[in-house]
């Protein structure tokens, strides 16, 4: 196995953790949301769905500058569908993500190219896929949908 990222995580008080991602960068308090913990932070579900959203969004960047496009900017949301399983406990059920564009369709004249293949650079994305189902669409600028 390749070595990959590597964090800490270390136990303030109650649900509340403090991540250590290593020198180069801040450490990052999360918490459970409230009846359990204090939500004093990101919850686990967030992180996930954060890093989901980044990487895609990452992808989308990468692919563009491989094709020459400049999107003129991006943003994104994303939604995570909770569900309980047979036994009542809460799991994730699906993350819906749409990312926006800062330019029109028109103003990126290979966006096809660029949505072709995108998502296939996300590590994330792609990985989570093997067990939770992740929805992507992307918006221009007018609010056209394009994926």
């Amino acid at each position: 196995m390749a070595d990959g990222p590597r964090i800490r995580i270390k136990q303030i008080d109650g649900y509340r953790f403090m991540v250590d991602f290593g020198e180069a960068h801040p450490g990052l308090l999360v918490d459970e949301a409230e009846p359990f913990g204090g939500g004093h932070g990101p919850f686990p579900e967030q992180i996930m769905v954060a890093g989901v959203t980044n990487c895609l969004c990452a992808s989308l960047m990468f692919a563009s500058g491989k094709f020459g496009q400049d999107l003129n900017g991006i943003e994104a949301q994303a939604e995570c569908q909770m569900e309980r399983n047979a036994e009542g406990r809460l799991r994730i059920a699906g993350i819906a993500v749409t990312i926006r564009l800062g330019a029109t369709a028109e103003a990126v004249p290979r966006i096809g190219k660029v949505l072709e293949q995108f998502e296939r650079f996300c590590t994330v994305s792609e990985s989570v896929k093997a067990g939770i189902p992740v929805s992507v669409a992307v918006d221009d600028a007018a609010g056209q949908r394009l994926k």
